[in-house]
């Protein structure tokens, strides 16, 4: 029977990972649960994990040389997450470990999260609401109406491609800028990142991180948008230089923000920025729903089978190593 190792703890195993996917995977092999909330070092990891054939990671955990060379018992590193930046998968082909990542099971709920903190941007709802529970009647103010608005998309994944079609039905304009894929969709205007953003009302970022965008929010960038704009992060956090955001924010080169990632712990935003009067912040809780996390939590579960069975799992990484090991494909 193999030894499966969970890398979460009893509390991101109720938040992340949910008792169907723990019971149908413990149908699977014996499973190894932690039993501490340590933060993960590779080496302690390798330690509890010693003698395991596969490990089903939570979206942090480093897995590298110092972890793969530690159990040569191990045949998968298997991430109930997208989010494979914290894994070096060079090493683990090296030691004949696969790698697999989970799919995109977040979309619907991060989208909804997006038409949120436009309202609220747009509406200071969230004011109304603290200035109620304090006790105060709040002024009534004039909001923004998002009928007939421009949005800018930063980015052509899943997620925005989800997302444009709800923001035509509310009667937005939609513009898109990736230097990576080709935008061909009806109804919506595909631009560089300059003019995108000197025509957008919201500014929406959904590009995938990686050396080259970096960064790419920064004092230039802001300095396109006009001073009524909104600015709204639901990627990662270190493609926006936070001391120049922070600088718009201050000098009124655009009206606000909403952020669900940042460049704190988990990739949540800083106190800095998330306590900004001007800035909407949640902890990294946009795809943080039930559906969300039991399709990522049970499409680890499939993977486990489907390499005890012998075939290639979806999700897979280096893919030739999983051909070289013999791996069906499905």
């Amino acid at each position: 029977m193999p030894r499966i190792f969970l890398t979460h703890d009893q509390c991101s195993r109720d938040l992340w990972y949910g008792e169907k996917a723990l019971k149908a995977l413990q149908g699977l092999g014996e499973v190894i649960l932690r039993d501490d909330s340590e933060p993960l070092t590779e080496r302690h990891l390798s330690e509890l994990a010693a003698g395991c054939d596969i490990i089903i990671s939570d979206r942090v955990a480093p897995a590298g040389d110092i972890l793969f060379s530690q159990i040569p018992s191990l045949k998968a590193f298997i991430r109930c997450a997208m989010d494979i930046r914290s894994v070096d998968v060079d090493a683990a082909t090296r030691h004949g470990v696969l790698v697999t990542r989970a799919g995109p099971g977040f979309v619907y709920a991060v989208t909804e999260w997006i038409i949120a903190q436009m309202i609220n941007l747009a509406r200071s709802i969230p004011d109304y609401i603290v200035t109620y529970r304090r006790g105060d009647v709040p002024a009534a103010c004039s909001g923004n109406q998002l009928f007939g608005k421009t949005v800018g998309i930063l980015g052509y994944g899943n997620i925005a491609r989800q997302l444009i079609p709800v923001l035509k039905a509310l009667g937005l304009h939609v513009l898109v800028h990736d230097p990576w894929k080709p935008v061909n969709e009806e109804g919506i205007e595909a631009l560089g990142q300059e003019e995108l953003l000197q025509r957008s009302d919201f500014a929406i970022c959904l590009v995938s991180y990686s050396a080259e965008t970096e960064k790419m929010f920064d004092e230039k960038a802001f300095s396109h948008m006009p001073e009524s704009a909104f600015f709204i992060n639901a990627a990662r956090g270190g493609m926006v230089d936070e001391e120049d955001l922070l600088n718009a924010l201050d000098c009124g080169a655009i009206r606000g923000a909403a952020l669900d990632v940042g460049l704190g712990e988990d990739n949540t935003p800083t106190m800095k920025l998330a306590s900004h009067p001007r800035v909407l912040a949640t902890p990294h809780v946009g795809g943080m729903v039930p559906e969300a996390i039991q399709f990522q939590a049970m499409q680890t579960v499939t993977q486990v089978d489907d390499l005890l069975a012998g075939r290639m799992p979806m999700g897979i990484v280096n893919t030739e190593l999983a051909k070289q090991m013999g791996l069906s494909v499905k």
